[in-house]
């Protein structure tokens, strides 16, 4: 068995929370003493925790098997949202018939946690998750479209067509994302989602939707919120997330500044989600 592992600066705890939330074999260790976190993630063949190496840097090392049996764990437990949806890690296609066959009121969505990018367990997916649910109750029977920034794994791309969205688009900066991502658009048999790199302080809006999904972190959503506001129509609607406690006021007066109106603010632990519209919209 094998751990990756990789020391970084406690300023960045949040964002490697973040990156493995949801992940079961990862541990953030603080260093007493000094400013610093240890990442690790055990995983049970070499070419996993190399895959990581190669992606965030870091060393690799083997570990002997009693060691491995003591740190490993069971799979996340399934994240149920609102009575529509159910976000579970299991992959294989068997169980996940027998998942979909014990939940037959549900949409099951699978999201392995292999290399997480948003597997619905963080506070700031799963809140979005809830939003989305009620905002496709509200469009029921409507067509409706979504973006999605900073799609991480697509789960709530994914989550948007089994809701009943006619179209969405996605993307995501990091090119080990956008494949995971459409991994799982081909293991959810998701047919209307298209997930593309791009880096959202290039990319230029060139249509408006009726959803948009901003899980990204403050510092980004300060330069993206005039783009948000340029792909919104007065009829659509967005969720900013991936937002600190401690930043939301400073962030969401950012937003509002561009021309948004939160309606909506959501406080899980450290972590904050808000629901807008364009202001003035009636």
């Amino acid at each position: 068995m094998f751990v990756w592992s990789k020391l970084s600066s406690e300023k960045w705890a949040d964002a490697w929370e973040e990156r493995f939330a949801g992940e079961p074999r990862a541990v953030i260790t603080r260093i007493a003493g000094r400013s610093t976190i240890r990442i690790e993630v055990y995983c049970e063949k070499k070419k996993e925790a190399e895959a990581i190496s190669k992606q965030f840097g870091g060393s690799v090392r083997e570990l002997k098997a009693q060691n491995w049996a003591a740190m490993s764990q069971e799979q996340p437990p399934p994240v149920k949202v609102r009575g529509r949806l159910l976000v579970v890690a299991e992959k294989a296609k068997t169980k996940l018939k027998e998942i979909e066959k014990a939940h037959p009121k549900l949409q099951v969505i699978s999201i392995p946690a292999d290399m997480a990018f948003g597997t619905g367990h963080h506070a700031t997916t799963a809140t979005v998750l809830r939003m989305l649910v009620d905002y496709a109750k509200s469009k029921e029977g409507q067509p409706w479209t979504m973006l999605d920034l900073g799609t991480g794994s697509g789960v709530l791309a994914i989550a948007a067509e089994k809701l009943g969205a006619s179209e969405a688009w996605g993307c995501d900066f990091d090119d080990k994302a956008v494949r995971v991502a459409q991994e799982n658009l081909v293991r959810n048999r998701t047919q209307n989602v298209v997930i593309e790199e791009a880096d959202v302080l290039k990319w230029k809006p060139s249509r408006r939707w009726d959803c948009v999904a901003a899980n990204l972190f403050y510092d980004i959503l300060e330069d993206v919120f005039p783009k948000i506001v340029k792909s919104m129509s007065k009829h659509s609607i967005v969720f900013v997330s991936g937002i600190l406690r401690t930043q939301a006021d400073d962030c969401l007066k950012l937003g509002e500044k561009a021309g948004l109106v939160f309606e909506e603010v959501v406080i899980r632990g450290k972590w904050v989600t808000a629901r807008g519209r364009l202001a003035g919209r009636k």
